[in-house]
């Protein structure tokens, strides 16, 4: 099933940089549902290039919120690849299990769409709690990726409790284009309390500089520069532990880079994706 989904204003997508080219509508991806087992999962697809041949990049998103915030970098991938921005399950538009899936099972989930959707191997770009996604997924799954965009990794095991998180979270929330509070809060209503802290459980929890060192493909970290919750330091120590790692500092933005700077994301994204 599909369904045009022009989501973003054409504020958006109408500022021309050099090497990207000016999109002169935001028409550009489609709603797709795809039968895993489970149920449907949902993602946004710009899929006008032929597939043969055309890499592949995945996008996935945080904790608690869905596809929606992933679309700016979505729409300037699309005239340079095949991309998909997914929803994990039990959020967005996929469907929903009875509780809160572990970091395992939506890494499962995110391998058993591929597969149904004939993609072999893909890069992948995550931001927040995408990027512990992205990290048990490589490690799972690693003949699935090729390469490996970690934007914002959380959890920095310098905040690693509930209070500290919200703090930061609260902080970043100054350096956040309001359009992006709005989603979020609305993504937040729609996956509920319950699920919403589940979550973030499962990411306090998780140990990914445990793993770091066991992704084995290059691997780019990008981290805003007025990013409260993953500070420098922390994202300097997850390219140290990676063992072909290399960071991108991005100035003068908060946490959601792939919202707040798209175009600035993407080219950082292009350069080390090869394509």
């Amino acid at each position: 099933m599909a369904a045009i989904d022009g989501i973003l204003p054409r504020r958006y997508v109408r500022r021309s940089v050099k090497g990207l080219p000016m999109l002169i509508h935001s028409r550009v991806l489609t709603s797709e549902w795809t039968r895993v087992p489970g149920g449907l999962m949902h993602a946004r697809a710009g899929t006008a290039l032929p597939s043969k041949g055309t890499p592949v990049v995945i996008l996935v998103h945080g904790l608690a919120v869905s596809s929606t915030y992933m679309t700016p970098t979505a729409v300037r991938l699309a005239p340079f690849c095949r991309v998909y921005a997914v929803d994990l399950p039990g959020f967005g538009r996929s469907y929903t299990p009875p509780c809160a899936l572990s970091l395992s099972a939506l890494a499962d989930a995110l391998a058993l769409w591929m597969d149904a959707l004939n993609i072999p191997k893909a890069h992948l770009a995550g931001n927040s709690f995408g990027c512990q996604v992205l990290a048990e997924f490589a490690v799972r799954h690693p003949d699935h990726v090729d390469r490996l965009v970690l934007q914002g990794p959380t959890v920095d095991p310098g905040a690693r409790t509930f209070h500290q998180q919200i703090f930061r979270l609260l902080l970043d929330s100054q350096n956040e284009p309001l359009p992006l509070i709005r989603i979020a809060l609305k993504d937040y209503w729609g996956v509920g309390l319950k699920r919403a802290v589940e979550t973030l459980k499962i990411a306090l929890e998780d140990r990914i500089e445990e793993k770091l060192p066991h992704i084995a493909m290059p691997t780019l970290v990008v981290q805003g520069g007025k990013d409260p919750l993953v500070p420098q330091r922390w994202a300097e120590e997850v390219t140290r532990l990676l063992p072909r790692g290399e960071i991108k500092v991005i100035p003068g933005v908060g946490h959601a880079v792939n919202y707040a700077a798209p175009v600035e994301f993407v080219r950082a994204m292009r350069s080390f994706l090869l394509f």
